[in-house]
């Protein structure tokens, strides 16, 4: 039981502050309603997933770009086109909530971890992360725009003004995490401990969900609201899933075609289909939309990776007998 809840703690701790924070929406109101404090706990925690990155492992990566790129291709170009075409055949609401999940950068920690446990080229997956990660002050925005131009006003979405908060918000905080770890005692702190910076780093994610959750439960469950249909949680369980698998192996395929490496298909499927859950929840509170479909999507990548992580390991491993 106790290895059961080490494993799954994460996975357990995220449905209990999601029921938490729909149910008990009233009380801590206030709570979800503080901008700064949310925008504050953003960047201290991505602050955090950062300061333990390697650039040495981007850099070794760099001699060989094309997994890189043909991930970045994937994360930031084919999952966006994919998710307006599914889109199409689902509820605004879930629409709008797909298209924050899919306009953000690949994930900050479980991309490298998940492609190692799998046997592949974690630095390239790395880099992938910092790649997106620092572009995605401009990139999200855009597609956002683009994405969503005809059902979001243009007081809501305002590009320049989201493009200097991801900023602000992602790229300077990394970048200032990157900057410390230039001494040495810096670096060997974060290193050696990784594990409860990572866990720090998640319990900082878990209390962003806290606050999406009780901003959702207000407009799912408050007076002037009215009650989501079974139809559309179906819609957005499988569009998301679909939409994650499909990209996964989308990515393993074009690197296997483009005859790259097996530790680099393996690194492009991961990085190229998975997403950040703390960029795509400060983007949907800001602009009002349901957080769960980018809740499920996170959930989703985390139990299916697992599958096909030991998967791809194991029949690595036995090509390797």
């Amino acid at each position: 039981m106790k290895q059961f809840f080490i494993r799954r703690w994460f996975l357990i701790c995220l449905a209990v502050v999601l029921v938490a924070g729909m149910t008990l929406y009233e009380p801590l109101a206030p709570l979800a309603s503080n901008r700064r404090l949310r925008e504050s706990l953003v960047a201290a925690v991505l602050f955090v997933m950062a300061l333990p990155l390697e650039a040495s492992a981007m850099w070794r990566s760099l001699r060989r770009p094309w997994a890189p790129m043909l991930a970045v291709t994937v994360n930031y170009g084919l999952l966006p086109a994919l998710t307006w075409l599914v889109a199409l055949f689902v509820s605004d609401g879930v629409a709008a909530g797909l298209y924050i999940a899919a306009a953000t950068p690949c994930t900050l920690a479980s991309a490298s971890v998940w492609t190692r446990r799998a046997g592949g080229n974690d630095a390239a997956a790395i880099l992938v992360t910092i790649l997106t990660n620092v572009s995605c002050f401009v990139v999200t925005p855009l597609w956002l725009l683009a994405l969503t131009g005809k059902q979001v006003s243009s007081e809501t979405l305002d590009v320049r003004a989201m493009i200097v908060k991801l900023l602000w918000l992602v790229v300077l905080p990394m970048a200032a995490a990157q900057l410390l770890r230039v001494a040495a005692p810096v670096r060997r702190w974060a290193t050696a401990r990784k594990t409860p910076l990572g866990v720090s780093a998640q319990c900082g994610v878990l209390t962003m969900v806290l606050f999406g959750a009780i901003q959702s439960g207000q407009r799912l469950f408050g007076a002037d609201s009215a009650s989501i249909p079974v139809r559309e949680l179906a819609e957005m369980v499988v569009a998301v899933a679909v939409i994650h698998t499909t990209m996964f192996w989308v990515g393993f395929g074009l690197a296997k075609m483009l005859w790259l490496r097996r530790e680099d298909q393996i690194a492009v499927a991961f990085a190229g289909s998975q997403k950040t859950l703390m960029v795509g929840l400060q983007v949907g509170m800001e602009l009002g939309f349901t957080i769960l479909p980018m809740v499920t999507y996170h959930v989703f990548q985390l139990l299916i990776d697992t599958i096909f992580a030991d998967r791809l390991r194991s029949k690595g491993d036995a090509e390797n007998l």
